[in-house]
């Protein structure tokens, strides 16, 4: 780990883009079903969609060769700006996604993750496509995901949950907004600088 600056590993999906909004748009059409059928309360794999596990990679394929999800997504409210603010802190924003996890069309998902952070303006040091996110190192997480969240915690990594509908029975700290991220994470690198234990206890 770098340990000249404080660094913040920053899920996409869920947690600065909003991959369900996109994501529900695209199946409606892929589905031929109107979008207020599509309910907004999900778990991970959409399973209330009647997508099984294959249906749900081949939907995937859809949305981002056919429908540009990675390069079209609107950004979560407010996550760019406060991004923005963290790194004016000298904070290093580390982007860490798993977008990679069906084959044959890395080059497009890449392509259109480094299009949209330019699109919108995130600043980023760093930009890593893995599944083990705890592997690359950072001071504190977020991400939204629970098998995310547990591998990190059980790497004791300090991981903040973005609070949705596939997440709700996760301890905290978590954060409905980005606002709370803002706080939680600025509290995280006052005690990263003072070397107290605070709200993460480890």
């Amino acid at each position: 780990m770098d340990n000249s600056s404080f660094i913040f590993g920053v899920d996409l999906d869920g947690v600065v883009g909003d991959f369900y909004g996109s994501i529900r748009e695209i199946a409606a059409e892929w589905l031929n079903k109107p979008i207020e059928t599509l309910t907004k309360e999900v778990t991970y794999g959409f399973k209330e969609w009647d997508i099984d596990e294959f249906g749900y990679e081949r939907l995937h394929r859809f949305a981002v060769t056919q429908r540009n999800i990675f390069r079209d997504m609107k950004p979560i409210e407010h996550a760019p700006t406060i991004l923005r603010k963290l790194s004016v802190h000298g904070i290093r924003i580390r982007i860490i996604t798993h977008r990679l996890f069906i084959k044959y069309f890395h080059n497009t998902s890449i392509k259109q993750t480094i299009d949209w952070l330019d699109n919108y303006d995130i600043p980023y040091w760093d930009l890593c496509f893995m599944k083990d996110k705890g592997a690359v190192g950072a001071h504190v997480y977020i991400d939204d995901a629970p098998e995310n969240i547990l591998n990190l915690r059980n790497q004791n990594c300090k991981a903040i949950v973005f609070s949705n509908s596939t997440n709700r029975d996760l301890e905290g700290p978590r954060a409905n907004n980005w606002f709370e991220v803002e706080d939680i994470v600025m509290e995280a690198l006052e005690e990263w600088k003072t070397g107290t234990v605070g709200l993460f206890g480890i």
